[in-house]
């Protein structure tokens, strides 16, 4: 069985060293960042070398296409998507017909470079006053809203042969600091976040991957970030929101966590996640994180392989250029 670890790598090719680290250390998937990324055959390329050198043909490839400015995949090879608060800005109606047609060529872009899974939609809400690491990510303030356009992102991904990840679990929208510098905390009570930031992931808790957040929620766990607090994975995450898909980590190297990447590994396997993502480190880190991190094995198999039954081969019919020339007349007004 492959570790519970998404790992990722330093080029554009995989290395005779970071070869011989991913045989040995067997991580479930990998993540692409910029640094990977040269052009759609380069890419393809690269998807197929890492599941050739791992062995397995169904290991998970991710990448951040969220669409705006958190998208991996840019021009001139690829189209990039939009923000999210654009969408946002259309009526009810076209805004997830946008929702649905940007995820969905997203998506084809994606499964042609031999990518199958997205670490997007972002559910987390946007909150007045906030730091702006979420911002424009976001599908707006009103939790239902959140949801439906969210819902129909998660459709199209799937439609296009493309797992979603919903994120980040159980609401990002109400911090003031960055986690990539420091860990935020969310000052807010029990009842306000269910009533509001639990509602989009509850709405989505079918959704066969979800990232967890590096927050501090006093109301719930005021002494561990959401990643390694088995309270807020076991009693809010798994419970109150009902989520029943793969549980990652946000990546474990950010400064919002502490210790050694080893201990922030264990820490989030403990709590209850799934599978650890642990990126941007040299390769000497890797190994450590690989070393400490175990088999997948029992809930957290089944559901890896439950995520994997889900992914779909796309319709031949798939009209991207008309798809995409929807999505432009949908979205001119907003761009005004």
């Amino acid at each position: 069985m492959p570790r519970a670890l998404i790992t990722d790598l330093s080029g554009t090719t995989i290395g005779a060293e970071e070869r011989r680290f991913l045989r040995e250390a067997d991580p479930l998937g990998i993540i692409f960042f910029a640094r990977n990324i040269e052009n759609p055959e380069q890419l393809l390329e690269l998807a197929n070398d890492f599941r050739s050198t791992v062995g397995r043909s169904d290991a998970p490839v991710m990448i951040d296409q969220e669409g705006g400015r958190v998208a991996r995949l840019r021009p001139p090879h690829w189209w990039g998507g939009v923000a999210n608060a654009r969408i946002a800005a259309l009526d009810d109606d076209e805004a997830e017909l946008a929702a649905w047609l940007a995820a969905r060529i997203m998506a084809s872009e994606m499964a042609s470079c031999g990518i199958d899974v997205d670490c997007a939609p972002v559910l987390d809400l946007l909150v007045p006053g906030m730091h702006d690491v979420i911002g424009d990510r976001s599908f707006g303030s009103d939790p239902a809203r959140v949801a439906d356009l969210g819902r129909a992102a998660c459709e199209g991904f799937l439609a296009g042969g493309v797992l979603p990840m919903v994120k980040h679990m159980p609401g990002h929208g109400r911090v003031g600091v960055d986690p990539h510098e420091r860990l935020p905390t969310a000052e807010v009570d029990r009842a306000t976040l269910e009533r509001e930031d639990f509602v989009p992931f509850q709405a989505l808790a079918d959704a066969p991957w979800g990232m967890t957040a590096h927050v501090i929620y006093p109301a719930l766990d005021p002494d561990r970030p959401a990643t390694q607090s088995p309270t807020v994975i076991g009693d809010i995450i798994r419970g109150v929101i009902g989520f029943n898909g793969v549980l990652v980590s946000d990546a474990i190297d950010m400064e919002a966590l502490t210790g050694s990447h080893e201990e922030r590994a264990r820490l989030s396997l403990e709590a209850g996640c799934d599978v650890v993502m642990h990126c941007n480190q040299p390769l000497e880190v890797r190994r450590r994180v690989a070393d400490a991190v175990p088999e997948l094995r029992g809930a957290a198999l089944e559901r890896v392989e439950a995520a994997a039954a889900r992914r779909t081969t796309p319709a031949d019919d798939f009209d991207r250029a008309a798809a995409l020339s929807r999505l432009d007349s949908l979205l001119a007004d907003t761009a005004r």
